[in-house]
């Protein structure tokens, strides 16, 4: 008898655990504010790339209130590795600007107020929210996004659809480890581009038919 998609998900979040029981956060960071910043970063950028720039942007300034005294240039010429330098620098500083002036040099614990922030959308502000502070959440970037549709778990068209979706199929306590997990697991075994179904661990088993 066909597994239900409940059913399913239950398997793979066990296959998930058995393969990577522990997971780090890939973008290197020390609070909140660092996370944020990291996470801004790493749009259309690899985290490994992010990790080796933010060395030199934190040590130049790694708070608010520092970050947002610097030069807009200053900022755009250590991030430009990262892409979109222009874009993302102008982020940084004005975040950073209203983060000092408004709350007192602190990232805020409220999803709908990270999101108001210059550069901050959804995702951004939903791994903050679940690795920073601890609060349930499902970020969902394109990798998680493909990895649902291959699995089966979410037919969406779009990745608010598809947190929508697993976020029904999981049990809370295990989104924010689990989003980590989905994220390694696709760079290891089901990478966009050459993909071996058959001797992918969970497509293999559980995935779309044509894949």
């Amino acid at each position: 008898m066909a597994l239900s998609k409940k059913q399913k998900a239950e398997e793979i979040r066990m296959i998930l655990d058995e393969l990577f029981p522990e997971v780090g956060i890939p973008l290197q960071h020390k609070d909140a504010y660092t996370l944020l910043v990291a996470v801004l970063l790493s749009a259309q950028c690899t985290d490994e790339r992010v990790n080796k720039v933010t060395p030199a942007l934190f040590k130049l300034a790694d708070k608010p209130k520092t970050m947002s005294l610097l030069e807009l240039e200053q900022i755009q010429e250590i991030i430009r590795p990262c892409g979109l330098s222009t874009n993302k620098a102008k982020a940084i500083k004005s975040l950073s600007e209203i983060l000092q002036n408004q709350y007192k040099g602190q990232v805020p614990r409220d999803i709908d107020i990270l999101e108001t922030l210059p550069g901050v959308g959804h995702k951004t502000a939903s791994v903050v929210m679940c690795q920073a502070f601890g609060v349930p959440a499902f970020p969902v970037d394109t990798h998680i996004h493909r990895l649902a549709w291959r699995w089966g778990l979410s037919s969406g068209k779009n990745v608010v659809q598809t947190e929508n979706d697993l976020k029904k199929l999981f049990p809370k306590e295990s989104w924010n480890k689990l989003h980590l997990q989905m994220i390694y697991f696709g760079r290891k075994f089901c990478p966009a581009r050459g993909h071996k179904k058959e001797e992918c661990p969970i497509c293999s088993l559980f995935g779309r038919k044509g894949i």
